[in-house]
């Protein structure tokens, strides 16, 4: 998956979406002008585009939603508890998110945002806000209310960072977080938040954090086969698509160069690689995975249908007034 410079497709980027290798494209606030042009730009994505691929966004609200003039404002998750009065009206307040955002993005072709965040607001400096709590249950119980709004609208749900990426404070985009507590105290702490999500089959997708939880294994989640492999799908039973987080992060610095990021991502257990804000390093991805997927006796073959299955879900008819009440629902509430 990857990104593109400004707010229409450069004559390189029109010959990378013809790569073989190419599943999907995020998009960013630099991309982003009005409605009309970001349609026009999604539609040529699409045109261009050897394959059938995934358009992501992060639009989770708050400090984390790209496109902002136009669209609802969504508000961080930290702060769906503070504004509303009772459990009630927090859990209408998720689904309202849910649904606005989700009907927003699919109006203009978008598959997905890579949303929610599951990670507990704890102590990580790039988390924050973005959880919904620094408590597991009320985390679980937002996380499936908004999801239910994603799903109102037919579009999948992304759940971030696995295992957990609020209980360090170091930002994984400039450095490379040590978690050094215990499986036994990541699980009941934060991992129970996928555990759970996962059981009610919510999830469509999986990102794991770029941090490294040294007391179960010395690699990053990310690139890690006991974090994705053993934990995620053989012990908690998830069989959606993994992503990667972006391989130009400072934590994923410690597999190697571009080519080594995505061949450990991909070996560890991820379905996708994203790879943003280097051009340079996305084009040396593309070269070093076309033998890879241009192999007839590749077995590849359930790890694309894992992605695909996220791709082209059709918005239901009829939802605009429900849209409607979302919205106003999410403005009254903001306001307090």
């Amino acid at each position: 998956m990857l990104d593109c410079q400004a707010e229409e497709l450069l004559p390189e980027e029109k010959e990378k979406l013809a790569h073989p290798v190419v599943g999907g494209v995020i998009l960013f606030t630099r991309n982003y002008h009005d409605k009309r042009q970001l349609s026009a730009l999604v539609q040529d994505i699409r045109r261009f585009a050897k394959n059938n691929v995934l358009i992501a966004v992060d639009h989770e609200g708050g400090r984390v939603q790209r496109f902002r003039d136009g669209f609802t404002a969504i508000p961080a998750m930290g702060d769906i508890l503070r504004q509303s009065e009772h459990q009630d009206e927090s859990a209408a307040y998720a689904k309202a998110c849910g649904l606005a955002l989700a009907y927003e993005l699919k109006t203009l072709d978008i598959d997905f945002s890579f949303a929610p965040v599951l990670d507990i607001n704890g102590v990580s400096q790039v988390i924050g806000d973005r959880a919904f709590s620094h408590n597991a249950d009320e985390v679980i119980r937002l996380a499936t209310q908004l999801i239910q709004g994603l799903k109102t609208v037919n579009m999948p749900a992304i759940g971030k960072h696995f295992p957990g990426h609020g209980s360090v404070a170091p930002d994984s985009h400039i450095a490379l977080p040590v978690d050094e507590r215990g499986f036994d105290e990541i699980r009941r702490t934060d991992m129970v938040v996928f555990e759970r999500v996962i059981e009610r089959a919510l999830l469509d997708g999986v990102m794991p954090a770029h941090v490294i939880y040294n007391q179960v294994c010395d690699k990053p989640a990310g690139f890690s086969s006991t974090w994705l492999k053993t934990i995620l799908k053989n012990d908690i039973g998830f069989n959606g698509a993994v992503f990667s987080d972006d391989l130009s992060m400072h934590g994923a610095s410690v597999a190697g160069s571009y080519v080594e990021r995505a061949e450990a991502a991909l070996e560890a257990g991820c379905d996708m690689v994203l790879a943003c804000n280097n051009p340079k390093g996305a084009e040396s991805i593309l070269d070093g995975l076309e033998a890879r997927f241009s192999n007839p006796n590749n077995s590849d073959v359930a790890r694309q249908e894992r992605v695909m299955a996220l791709y082209g879900r059709v918005m239901p008819a009829g939802l605009y007034d429900k849209y409607e009440s979302a919205v106003a629902l999410i403005a009254r509430l903001s306001e307090r």
